[in-house]
């Protein structure tokens, strides 16, 4: 997560008014960063007495971002939102419950501009669900980013299997880290971000 954090720092990805939804969110750090790097220079204009239009225009310019996990990481993930992100930004993300393959009515289908996983690839059980996810929350323009280390075959495996339904692409290798970042879409896109 951290690595996925960092590289959506360097390469300055714009979130702004864009929908993120994060896979396996565990603890939830990433979802959490998101949040507040997608707020931007709309950050600078809260704990002032701005006028109402403003206020619209900073609700307008945030991610809606959305932190899943199964239901066991609720609690936990919730209190760490709670606790890292500042009241104001708190309902610009929502934690919910995701189950990869088995909830996905919960989700409107294609709905999301970025979809983000970090070390979610490595239970080769989980591998059809999670493409299955993908493919209900991806339209053709959204943007998966998954970062992950490759430990084993199976690993290698799922990229196949993503590759054989999306256009994937490593985007960044942390060498200090051992982790990679692969960007997918669906069909031939690589669109910039």
């Amino acid at each position: 997560a951290v690595v996925l954090c960092a590289y959506l720092e360097m390469e300055g990805i714009d979130l702004r008014d864009r929908s993120v939804i994060e896979l396996g969110a565990g603890t939830g750090l990433l979802g959490i960063v998101v949040t507040l790097l997608a707020q931007g220079s709309c950050y600078c204009l809260m704990g002032t007495k701005e006028p109402a239009g403003v206020r619209a225009l900073y609700s307008m310019c945030c991610a809606r971002v959305t932190i899943t996990d199964r239901a066991a990481a609720l609690e936990f993930l919730e209190s760490n939102v709670q606790a890292n992100l500042p009241p104001e930004l708190r309902p610009r993300a929502v934690v919910k419950e995701l189950t990869w393959g088995k909830d996905l009515d919960n989700f409107p289908p294609g709905a999301f501009d970025f979809v983000l996983g970090a070390d979610i690839v490595y239970l080769e059980e989980t591998f059809v669900e999670l493409l299955q996810t993908l493919e209900h929350l991806c339209s053709e323009r959204t943007v998966i980013l998954l970062s992950c280390r490759i430990r084993y075959e199976r690993d290698l495996k799922f990229l196949k299997m993503l590759r054989e339904r999306f256009s994937v692409s490593e985007v960044h290798y942390d060498s200090s880290k051992d982790v990679h970042i692969y960007k997918a879409q669906r069909g031939s896109r690589k669109d910039d971000f």
